[in-house]
């Protein structure tokens, strides 16, 4: 995939992460889509490290939006307890 199909799966990713856990985020929506893209990454490469599978076949997959959202979910839950005990 190339970078633009990253940074729209990545985008679109951390949207619905975004729509799983509601709830307030010290962050806004460009948090969100950095937290998304990185979540792309990270559930790409952990699909690749835990089951063995490239989970990144191409953009339109099932196991490609599955690995992003996972990974986006990962990342937007860190960010909550990290920044979220800052502000407290």
């Amino acid at each position: 995939m190339g970078i633009i199909g990253w940074i729209l799966l990545g985008l679109l990713a951390g949207i619905i992460a975004k729509a799983l856990m509601p709830g307030r985020d010290p962050g806004g929506c460009i948090v969100t889509i950095l937290i998304g893209i990185a979540g792309a990454l990270l559930g790409g490469w952990l699909g690749k490290v835990i089951f063995g599978v490239d989970s990144i076949d191409g953009f339109f997959e099932l196991s490609t939006w599955i690995a992003a959202i996972v990974g986006s979910i990962i990342l937007l839950l860190l960010y909550r307890l990290v920044v979220g005990r800052r502000h407290s």
